[in-house]
């Protein structure tokens, strides 16, 4: 089992005719859907979302992905997908569990990990800028970020 994060966030979704293969199950590629669905509810949930996230003046490109498939999803199943953020002081680790929403089955695990670069300069931050450690904090606090905080 993987690594369970201080915040997190679950989606369902749905798999649709267009998602599957000619063998009926989700190709592989659609999950990636899926889990940046996960990913920009957590991100909702840190107050972090795209406008924030362009206003902080920083990009957060993911630099990796590691899917494991463990059991195939089919048309019209419901998935439920978690994003879990368990790392965020150096970068964003975030992972993800999805499972059959009926079943509770196993689906796939996941893992995303992004890096801060600075927008207009394009370099690399070594240290996760102060800004995200700021609503990471309130996250875990329970509280809502507030810009005058």
């Amino acid at each position: 089992m993987r690594k369970q994060g201080i915040v997190e966030a679950t989606v369902e979704a749905h798999v649709a005719f267009h998602d599957v293969d000619v063998a009926g199950v989700v190709w592989h590629g659609h999950y990636l859907k899926y889990l940046e669905n996960a990913r920009w509810a957590l991100m909702a949930r840190l107050d972090f979302g795209l406008d924030a996230m362009i206003a902080s003046g920083y990009a957060w490109p993911i630099v990796d992905v590691h899917v494991k498939y463990v059991r195939a999803a089919r048309f019209n199943d419901r998935l439920s997908v978690q994003a879990s953020l368990v790392e965020w002081e150096n970068r964003l680790t975030v992972n993800y569990l999805v499972t059959n929403a009926a079943t509770t089955e196993r689906v796939a695990r996941a893992r995303t990990v992004q890096v801060a670069v600075e927008s207009s300069t394009g370099v690399l931050q070594f240290v996760t800028p102060a800004v995200l450690l700021e609503r990471v904090a309130a996250a875990t606090r329970g509280e809502k970020w507030n810009d005058a905080m």
